[in-house]
């Protein structure tokens, strides 16, 4: 796991998939979810999010959460919960501001999984996250700078407008005199220039009749 990244501090190691399997049995359960946080112990919280009632998650415990992260894998998983809560685009914004390394990660996954997620937001929302995407292109953390990576092709993956806007600030990025922008930048250009992601974009477009 430590060569994954994954912390491997009160971390028993149990399998994902062996989780997933577990809360299909638990089912929802919010106070347990917050009981599963509290216990500190990593492969808990892995589980909390996979069986806490998004109804019932507020905005407080979203902030406390995400202020105790210390591992990618947990992150991304919150956040695959966080992006069902009416705080979620709010959220995406104040946490990419946030100098604490997994809680700045948290932010660019919000936005990475909204793109994903959110199939009603016109692509101006998303636009409205440029800005921030561009202030994170230079934070050569290496959680931090994929997390920025990762957001800039989901939401150049949405449609086609998106992807020529996507384009338009990684070229933006690249000429940012810094490391991490210049990867950023390459790694997103690489992939929405690539034929087979065009062609996936247009499929989406047309509604999978091409």
């Amino acid at each position: 796991m430590a060569r994954y990244g994954i912390n491997p501090e009160s971390n028993y190691g149990v399998k994902v998939s062996t989780l997933r399997e577990m809360a299909k049995e638990i089912g929802k359960d919010h106070e347990l979810a917050l009981e599963l946080w509290d216990s500190g112990i990593h492969d808990a919280r892995i589980l909390a999010p996979l069986i806490e009632d998004k109804a019932l998650v507020t905005e407080n415990q979203m902030d406390r959460w995400v202020s105790v992260l210390d591992s990618w894998d947990i992150c991304d998983n919150a956040c695959a919960l966080f992006t069902s809560t009416e705080w979620a685009y709010e959220k995406a914004v104040e946490w990419s501001r946030s100098d604490e390394e997994f809680v700045k990660r948290a932010g660019y996954v919000m936005m990475a999984r909204l793109a994903v997620r959110d199939k009603k937001a016109d692509n101006s929302t998303f636009e409205a996250f440029f800005p921030h995407i561009r202030r994170g292109a230079t934070d050569e953390r290496n959680y931090v700078k994929k997390a920025v990576n990762w957001a800039v092709r989901s939401i150049g993956k949405r449609n086609l407008a998106l992807r020529k806007r996507a384009l338009e600030l990684a070229r933006e990025i690249k000429n940012i005199d810094s490391k991490a922008a210049r990867w950023i930048a390459n790694d997103a250009i690489r992939e929405l220039e690539n034929i087979k992601t065009i062609e996936a974009i247009r499929r989406k477009d047309s509604g999978g009749k091409e």
